[in-house]
Parts: structure tokens; C-alpha cells; sequence
């Protein structure tokens, strides 16, 4: 995209038309789907290994609760999703004009929005899928869609630019939505299937031992409410951006988009044992699910925190090295590198968003103590951006942003040692504390090492080496337990996923 359409009107709204597929992406995929789906299925998996005992394969396969689930939700889901996409490929001209009422000439971005409406429908499908799949412990498959979503995306834009120009990327979103359903086809059908509508030929009481999966399949509101106001950050971004001069809005996304990567990276770990967690949870296993959440999240804090130095320090080498060319300038590369620090700022504070949510969302019953607490840090992100637009532009904007996810993580990590899991919160808070420490010296090396490489890709190749090095220094010097005992770790966390497989 940086090297074709650069960062000016075009890919402006080219952007404004993906926050309906990045909205999508977080309630339907990451957040509401899987925080709602996985302890579904892994309770229902349960049930599955208790009632199994003395019924021939036929019954057991007429009265499997897996089944019996995707029977009773997934036809739901399929039908409510597409008259939603349906809904808005009609009402696109007002979803832009809400999204971006500043947006000098609209008519761009709404002709995209219909095309990436269609990613409702195809996101809600493999949200769904990737939930049931990890509930069985299969990974690959769900990890496979983000590898489909961007060779649709590319390949797409590669082909039709010249004659669609940046509506060809609008379209390869929808192409993309598309593959990262049939790349999961296979490992549902193999691994879940689809059952029937109704539990007809299940006896009366399996069909009880099935009603609170799917009444918490109903009591999705606070799960929802959490999804909405944390992906509204970015429509916070892009309203306050749209009345800016043209480019910020692609500035803003591109360095949101670089730097977060630390944070997916930390978060794999989350999302392999968040089953775990959930099973533990279900099964009654209070200490296990404790250690679990204690042990990601400092595994989790110190992968984001080493990311989060290598992005300060490097900020501008890595923007130059991945996107300067072509319609990209080395103008855009500076105001991109310039919001990019002041996003990663606020890296540590998605990362424990994302990691803290997951036990609150474990039980059978959702908790509204998330929703409150997102909706609180969207609160600052919106007052403090409104207020810091006028002075500081972009970088107000993301420092908004930063500011606004850092109380709700906050607030997530002082409110679940009382509620769901009795976590030491003053140890994990020092451990976070001690790992900050490291962070801020690795990061001050890679600031003042990286301007005296003049190749911007041997100096961000340097800085990958040099910042984790500089980062272990720093830990070991304070004595940080999470960086001394990391060896050990690693090695129980591998014996545990081996012997998953």
C-alpha cells in the first residue's frame, strides 16, 4: 500500500473504509468471538469426556454437546451477520460520513466501505471457526487466516491497481475475508463438524446439561461492549485525524500498525494457553488457572517490552527500511517514525489488555468489570485526544491513545486478583516494574546507536541483536527474576506445547 498509493487522500480512504473490517476483525475474531467461543467449546469438550462413557458411537455422536453447539449458534450467526453486512453496504455514505466527517471529498471511501462490508459475514465465519478450533487445541489452521487475508489483500492490489486503483485493495479485503474461511474448512469439518439445529434425539437431561453453554452463547453483552470500546480507539484515531491535513490519517496508521507488532507477537502466548485458562477455569482448578495468568503475563510483558524498545530506538531505520519507496517519501517516513515513538508508549498497556481479559472472560458467565474498565480508558483516550489534537496533531492523538489503554490495564490488572483469579497483583505489578527498567535502557541504547549507521537496514538489523542483548544486561543487573529465570521457562513452556500435540 506505502508503495502504491502512499500516504495522501487515496489511501486516506482507503483507511477509512478498513475500520469496518478492523472493527470486524476485533469482535468477531480476537476479542468477542474467541473470549466468548473458547470457554463455550472447552465446556462443552468437557461434557463431551464426562458423558461419553457407555454409549455406542452413534449416540455419542447424536448427543455430542460440541456438536450440539455449533448446531444451535453457527446457523444463528451466519444469517444475523450477513443481514448486518447487507445493512451496511446500504448505509455506507452514513457510516463515512460518522467516521470521518471531515473528510474533504467522501465518495472514495464510501464506494470502498461497501466492498469491505462484506467482511462481516466472512470474518464472523472464521472468528467462529478459529474459536472452535483452538478449544481443540489446533492452531495452525486459525493462525493460517492472517497469511490468506494478506495474500488476498496483495494479490488483489497487485493485479488491479492500475485499473481499480486503491478500491483494489478494498476488494482484496473482501477476497481475503473469503480465504480465511476456506482455509479453515478442512480443520472444522475434520476436527468440530457441524451438527444438528436441535438436540431432538438427545434425552432431556443432556439437553439441560447443555442450556448454559448456550445461554451464555446469549449473554454476550459485556464481551461485546469490551470488543466495541476497544476498537473504537482507532475511530477515535481517525475522527479527530480526518479534520487534519491529508496524510495523517495513513501516518497514523501505518506507525499504529508497525508498532503493535511486539504486541501481537507477545500475545501468541495468551492465545495458546487462553484454553488452558479456560479449562482450568471450568474444571474448578483455581491455583493452576493462577499460576497460568501469572506466568503469561510476564512472559508476555517481557516480549512486549523488548519489542517496544527495538521500535523506540529504531523507529525511523524500520519505517525506512519497509516502506520508503515509491509514493512513499522520506518525508512521510519521519512524520510516520515521529507518531510511531509516541505509539509505542502505550504497547505495554495493550499488551496487558489483551492478557488480562482473557481470564475475566473464562467463566461461564462474562463479567462487566472489562466493558467498565475499557470504556473508562476510552474515555480518557477521547477527552485527552480531543483536547491534544489542537497542540500536537498525530502525536497527540497517539499519546492519547497510549494513555487512554494504559488506565484500563490498569484498572484490569487491580480488579482480577479480586474477581476471577487471585493473582498476586503488587508481585506482578513489580515484575512489570523491574522489566519497564530494562526496557528503558535498551531503548536509550538503541536511540543513540541507530543515527550512526548511515543503511537503515544494517543499522535495524544491528539494533535487533543490539536491544534484546542491552535489554538481558539491564534485567540481569537489577536482578529481574522474569529475565534470569527465562531459560527455564522457555524450556517448560516447549515440554508443555509438545506434549499438547
Amino acid at each position: 500500500m506505502a508503495h502504491l498509493f502512499g500516504a495522501g487522500h487515496d489511501s486516506d480512504a482507503f483507511l477509512i473504509a478498513w475500520t469496518v473490517p478492523e472493527m470486524a476483525s476485533t469482535l468477531l475474531i480476537e476479542d468477542a468471538m474467541a473470549l466468548l467461543m473458547v470457554p463455550a467449546f472447552s465446556q462443552a469438550l468437557a461434557r463431551r469426556a464426562a458423558s461419553r462413557a457407555g454409549l455406542t458411537r452413534k449416540e455419542a455422536r447424536s448427543q455430542d454437546p460440541v456438536r450440539l453447539l455449533v448446531g444451535a449458534t453457527l446457523p444463528r450467526l451466519a444469517v444475523f451477520l450477513a443481514a448486518v453486512a447487507s445493512l451496511l453496504v446500504v448505509a455506507a455514505p452514513l457510516v463515512v460520513a460518522v467516521l470521518a466527517p471531515g473528510l474533504p471529498d467522501p465518495a472514495l471511501a464510501v464506494e470502498c466501505t461497501r466492498m469491505t462490508a462484506l467482511t462481516v459475514l466472512s470474518f464472523g465465519i472464521a472468528g467462529y471457526f478459529s474459536a472452535a478450533l483452538r478449544a481443540h487445541r489446533s492452531f495452525v489452521p486459525p493462525a493460517a487466516i492472517y497469511v490468506s487475508y494478506n495474500v488476498g489483500i496483495i494479490g488483489t492490489m497487485i493485479a488491479l491497481h492500475a485499473v481499480w486503483g486503491v478500491r483494489a485493495a478494498a476488494a482484496g479485503v473482501a477476497a481475503g475475508g473469503l480465504l480465511m474461511v476456506l482455509v479453515q474448512l478442512p480443520a472444522f469439518v475434520r476436527n468440530v463438524g457441524f451438527g444438528p439445529p436441535r438436540a431432538k434425539g438427545a434425552p432431556r437431561s443432556q439437553r439441560d446439561r447443555d442450556r448454559p453453554t448456550l445461554i451464555a452463547f446469549g449473554v454476550i453483552a459485556p464481551v461485546i461492549f469490551f470488543a466495541v470500546f476497544r476498537q473504537s480507539q482507532v475511530l477515535v484515531e481517525r475522527f479527530l485525524a480526518a479534520s487534519l491535513p491529508s496524510g495523517a490519517i495513513s501516518h497514523l496508521n501505518y506507525a499504529q500498525k508497525v508498532a503493535q507488532m511486539p504486541m501481537v507477537l507477545s500475545l501468541m502466548i495468551c492465545t495458546v494457553t487462553f484454553p488452558v485458562v479456560a479449562q482450568a477455569m471450568a474444571g474448578g482448578e483455581r491455583e493452576k488457572a493462577r499460576r497460568r495468568v501469572e506466568q503469561d503475563l510476564a512472559l508476555a510483558s517481557l516480549a512486549v517490552l523488548v519489542g517496544s524498545a527495538l521500535v523506540i530506538g529504531y523507529a525511523p531505520q524500520i519505517i525506512q527500511v519497509l516502506f520508503e519507496r515509491g509514493a512513499f517519501t522520506h518525508r512521510d517516513t519521519l512524520a510516520t517514525a515521529s507518531v510511531m515513538r509516541v505509539y509505542a508508549l502505550g504497547l505495554l498497556g495493550h499488551c496487558l489488555v489483551g492478557a488480562l481479559s482473557r481470564p475475566f472472560f473464562s467463566t461461564a458467565r462474562p463479567t462487566w468489570f472489562p466493558a467498565l474498565a475499557m470504556g473508562a480508558g476510552l474515555l480518557v483516550n477521547v477527552v485527552a485526544g480531543a483536547f491534544a489534537v489542537g497542540w500536537w496533531g498525530t502525536y497527540g492523538i497517539a499519546a492519547a491513545n497510549a494513555a487512554g489503554i494504559s488506565t484500563t490495564a490498569a484498572l484490569l490488572l487491580t480488579g482480577l486478583g479480586s474477581r476471577i483469579v487471585a493473582i498476586q497483583v503488587r508481585r506482578v505489578a513489580l515484575s512489570i516494574g523491574r522489566l519497564s527498567v530494562a526496557a528503558v535502557g535498551a531503548c536509550g541504547t538503541g536511540w543513540i546507536a541507530g543515527p550512526m549507521i548511515p543503511d537503515p537496514l544494517l543499522s535495524a538489523a544491528l539494533g535487533c541483536l543490539l536491544v534484546p542483548a542491552m535489554f538481558g544486561a539491564c534485567g540481569m543487573a537489577i536482578r529481574a527474576l522474569e529475565i534470569t529465570a527465562l531459560p527455564a521457562q522457555i524450556a517448560q513452556m516447549t515440554q508443555r506445547f509438545r506434549n499438547a500435540r
